[in-house]
């Protein structure tokens, strides 16, 4: 019998690796946010804080994530629209943290952006590689995937932002890349949002 997306006994039933894979995902996240908001500090980076604060809310998605798991398909579409407001929250702020920085004239330590940046992609590839077998799930499983590969992509704008900073001796690179991660939050969130409010409207 064919199975319908919100009706199925199954959608409920946890996935046991995918439940791992979370766990991991969290711990990951919770300390990779230690470690760039400690050398963001010390760096003068407002990609990297802005990072930091990305690496914290990812934990804190899938600590909602977990919650969810194996819930009724209209709760996981409602934790999505949560998860997805805070991704557009982060790009707004951002993009007002990067607009400060620019506008006093902050000159980042590349240094220390381009060696935190490396261990942070190292970090969200391995999370992103993870998780990339449900990259096509509900909003909520889509969410998570989409924050990975997002965070990814951003790690690597720092390393070249670092290297902008290095040899221009300017913040406008390190500008550039909070701008390039507040539009791939606000992107992504606009997505989520599309595909949960979907789900709810089904339900």
């Amino acid at each position: 019998m064919a199975c319908d997306h919100h009706d199925c006994s199954t959608e409920a039933v946890p996935d046991e690796r995918y439940r791992k894979v979370l766990w991991v995902a969290l711990i990951i996240n919770a300390l990779m946010f230690g470690v760039e908001i400690i050398y963001g500090l010390k760096a003068n980076s407002s990609a990297l804080l802005a990072d930091s604060l990305d690496f914290l809310g990812d934990a804190a998605n899938y600590g909602i994530s977990l919650w969810v798991l194996g819930m009724a398909t209209l709760v996981r579409a409602r934790a999505s629209l949560i998860k997805a407001s805070t991704m557009a929250l982060f790009g707004v702020w951002v993009l007002g943290d990067a607009l400060w920085g620019l506008m006093n004239n902050s000159v980042p330590e590349a240094t220390t952006m381009g060696v935190v940046g490396v261990l942070a992609l190292i970090a969200n590839v391995t999370v992103a590689v993870m998780l990339y077998a449900w990259r096509e799930g509900d909003s909520n499983m889509r969410s998570v995937w989409l924050c990975s590969r997002n965070d990814a992509i951003g790690n690597i704008a720092v390393m070249l932002a670092a290297l902008g900073v290095l040899g221009t001796q300017s913040g406008l690179p390190d500008f550039m890349v909070a701008v390039v991660m507040a539009s791939l939050a606000l992107s992504a969130s606009y997505q989520i949002i599309k595909q949960a409010r979907s789900e709810l409207a089904q339900g």
